[in-house]
């Protein structure tokens, strides 16, 4: 069994404006520690895969950048979507040039953006699911255990009477609840948290997109035989456009009789948020989270960010500041999911100098 690891790398990290930008998103900065976050996706997997077998599927826009920050990665694994069309055409894409390469290969797919802290235990889930669907031919992905009824994340119902290896029939999938649903998924203690990894064979993908999104797998066949070739980047171009634009949980998870859970045991973060960054850094007397030349007095519970200047904040409860050198967010840490209202509002009035 040879295993391939396929970062997505496309999101723009509307939530963590003012610092995410469109030419330099969430998963190209340093939101946790010294490293970026692809970079720390990339660390994590040292001694588990090499980079030879590591491809990223990004845009044109953040590309460039990727490549100067993976040196290790071969700049034909950075993959660039002419347009972003979810991640069904994104693990199609990947899953069409993996099988050319080898045709019983298995796929990791990762976001690019998350938070492990617990290497050794991730990589061994990784390699039991990886064992699991090359044996099994099934799609399996990994379930978080709730630690909070989380209104931000996707939940996934599993049976937790069946069970081979730790590895669980998957019931259903559930959207974001509202709190009191989240409440009582947490109380059934049936629920997991969704962490949108995945591990499949590269053929057991495609055949199951072939049955519930033909039209994506059959578009993209040609360009797993384009692959290295002058062709590859044409073909991509033209194709892409006209795919249809949906996410492999709506398009084959939600449908498919063949998809698993394993339970990730180790120490997880899709850092969604500002208050996630919050509740993941380290805080002083007064519980407040600081980073950059910052004053504060009679302010608790915040989270203050501050760019490239000085920054006062005095008598504030419970917020997020974010000051950059073009822009400032002040904002509850109660309302951190609506912070993508303001790229929307500035995507209408046509600024494009601050998304």
């Amino acid at each position: 069994m040879e295993k391939f690891i396929v970062i997505m790398a496309g999101g723009v990290g509307t939530r963590f404006w003012p610092r995410s930008r469109k030419n330099l998103p969430k998963q190209l900065l340093n939101i946790l520690g010294e490293n970026t976050m692809i970079q720390d996706t990339v660390y994590r997997l040292d001694g588990f895969a090499s980079p030879e077998r590591i491809f990223i599927i990004t845009n044109k826009v953040q590309k460039t950048l990727i490549e100067e920050q993976l040196p290790q990665i071969p700049a034909h694994n950075i993959i660039a979507e002419p347009v972003g069309r979810n991640t069904s055409a994104c693990i199609a894409l990947s899953a069409e040039v993996i099988h050319k390469i080898n045709k019983d290969a298995v796929l990791i797919t990762l976001p690019a953006d998350h938070l492990i802290r617990q290497k050794e235990k991730f990589v061994q889930c990784l390699n039991a699911a990886a064992d699991y669907a090359d044996k099994s031919h099934g799609l399996v992905t990994f379930g978080i255990n709730p630690t909070r009824p989380d209104t931000g994340y996707g939940y996934i119902k599993y049976d937790k009477n069946e069970a081979a290896k730790d590895i669980h029939k998957v019931i259903s999938f559930v959207e974001k609840p509202d709190i009191a649903t989240a409440k009582s998924y947490l109380q059934s203690g049936d629920f997991l948290w969704n962490s949108g990894m995945f591990v499949w064979r590269a053929d057991s993908i495609i055949e199951e997109m072939n049955k519930y999104l033909p039209s994506i797998p059959e578009a993209l066949a040609k360009l797993g035989y384009a692959w290295r070739s002058e062709d590859f980047t044409v073909l991509l171009n033209n194709i892409y456009p006209g795919l249809e634009s949906i996410s492999i949980d709506y398009g084959v998870m939600e449908k498919s009789d063949k998809v698993y859970l394993i339970r990730g045991n180790f120490d997880w973060s899709d850092v969604g948020s500002w208050e996630t960054v919050y509740e993941l850094t380290k805080k002083d007397e007064n519980e407040n989270a600081k980073s950059g030349e910052v004053f504060t007095r009679n302010t608790s519970g915040s989270y203050i960010y501050s760019a490239d200047k000085f920054t006062a904040v005095i008598g504030a409860k419970n917020m997020v500041i974010i000051d950059t050198k073009d822009a400032l967010l002040v904002c509850s840490r109660d309302d951190v999911q609506d912070v993508k209202e303001v790229v929307n509002y500035l995507n209408g009035k046509g600024r494009d100098d601050l998304v």
